[in-house]
């Protein structure tokens, strides 16, 4: 085999490697989260919850969480986005998906959120009325 072939080879492999390493310590491993002592338990039954980031897209769901459906389009209305965040802003609005999880997904997408840590999770109501819980920046990350 041509060594140029072989070191490209080798080389994708190393990637595919960090890639997996990265994904598994991120969102299984024991390590790198532990979830804040003070906050609250996830109640049991389904949880709606308003995305308007890298969790719109399946593939980033379906490593989080192990869903890969398409969730429905959604709209949150006095705000807009602001980078990794959204802050209040009269006439603003915000376009997302609404997804409806269970208390495990739940708690792995708090994970993938570092609830606590680097965001909180509130209650909104989108412009169809619906109520949904939202990941919000904590001022102390911003």
């Amino acid at each position: 085999m041509k060594q140029w072939l072989l070191t490209a080879l080798v080389g994708l492999l190393a990637l595919g490697g960090l890639t997996a390493g990265y994904a598994w310590y991120t969102f299984v491993s024991p390590w790198g989260y532990t979830r804040p002592a003070e906050l609250e338990t996830i109640s049991p039954g389904k949880h709606r919850l308003f995305v308007y980031g890298t969790l719109r897209y399946g593939l980033v769901r379906w490593l989080v969480y192990g869903d890969w459906d398409a969730p429905d389009p959604a709209t949150l209305t006095g705000y807009v986005r602001d980078e990794l965040d959204i802050v209040p802003q009269p006439g603003g609005r915000v376009p997302g998906a609404l997804l409806e999880v269970d208390a495990r997904e739940l708690a792995r997408l708090d994970r993938y959120e570092r609830l606590g840590v680097r965001y909180r999770r509130v209650r909104i109501t989108l412009a169809d009325g619906r109520q949904a819980w939202v990941y919000d920046r904590l001022e102390s990350d911003r």
